[in-house]
C-alpha cells in the first residue's frame, strides 16, 4: 500500500485556488485509473485504486492546509506504512508553472502544509511531489497568489499539466521517479511567458 496525499483546503471557496493544485491532481489521476469513489477517512476524503500492481489510497486531508499531517499519520498509522511510501503532492512557488519535481525528504521550504506532515509523521523521510506555480515576484503577493483562483491563461497549462500527472502516475507508485518526472516533462506543455498575467 501507498498513500497519495493531495494537499489543498476544503470547500467550494478554495477549490480553484493555486493551492489546491494537490487536490486537482489527485482528482484527475482517480478518474483517469478508475479509483473508487471518495469517501471520509483518515479526517479526509480517500479513494482507493491499483498503480502499477500495487494498491494506492489517495487521500486529500478535509483539516485545512495547516493541519494536513494530522490526516496523512493517520493513514499512515492504519496502513503501518514508512515513510518513503507516502507521496505529499504540494503546489510548489519556486518551480515555473507546469513542472514537477520529486525529492525524498528534505525541509519545508515554509509552506505549512509540509511543516504540518513532517511535524505529525515524525520524520522529513516522505516524498515531496512539488507541482510549479510559479512566483509572482514579490513576497508581499505570496499569501495572495497562492489562495487565488488560477488565472484564464493559467488553463491554457493547467489542464495539460494534470492529465500528464495522471498518466505518469503508476510510474511513481513503481519508485521510478525520474521516469515519472521525465514522462510528465515530454507532456506538459510550458506556458508562454507571454501569455502569464498578474494574479
Amino acid at each position: 500500500m501507498r498513500v497519495f496525499a493531495g494537499l489543498g483546503n476544503p470547500g467550494g471557496r478554495y477549490a480553484q485556488n493555486r493551492h489546491n493544485i494537490g487536490f486537482m491532481a489527485l482528482d484527475v489521476l482517480a478518474d483517469r485509473h478508475g479509483f473508487g469513489p471518495w469517501r471520509s477517512r483518515f479526517q479526509g476524503l480517500a479513494s482507493e485504486g491499483n498503480l502499477a500492481g500495487g494498491k494506492v489510497l489517495l487521500l486529500k486531508p478535509q483539516t485545512f492546509m495547516n493541519e494536513s499531517g494530522r490526516s496523512i499519520a493517520e493513514a499512515a498509522r492504519f496502513f503501518k506504512l514508512p515513510p518513503a511510501a507516502i507521496a505529499v503532492w504540494h503546489d510548489e512557488l519556486d518551480l515555473a508553472p507546469g513542472k514537477v519535481r520529486v525529492k525524498p525528504g528534505g525541509g519545508v521550504a515554509g509552506h505549512n502544509g509540509l511543516r504540518s506532515a513532517q511535524a505529525c509523521l515524525g520524520t522529513p523521510g516522505f516524498k515531496r511531489v512539488r507541482l510549479g506555480i510559479g512566483h509572482p515576484g514579490d513576497r508581499e503577493r505570496v499569501l495572495g497568489y497562492v489562495l487565488g483562483d488560477f488565472s484564464r491563461n493559467d488553463r491554457e497549462w493547467l489542464g495539460p499539466f494534470l492529465d500528464a500527472l495522471a498518466d505518469a502516475a503508476p510510474l511513481l507508485a513503481a519508485d521510478d521517479d525520474a521516469g515519472f518526472m521525465n514522462k510528465v516533462a515530454l507532456v506538459a506543455p510550458a506556458p508562454r511567458p507571454d501569455k502569464r498575467e498578474p494574479a
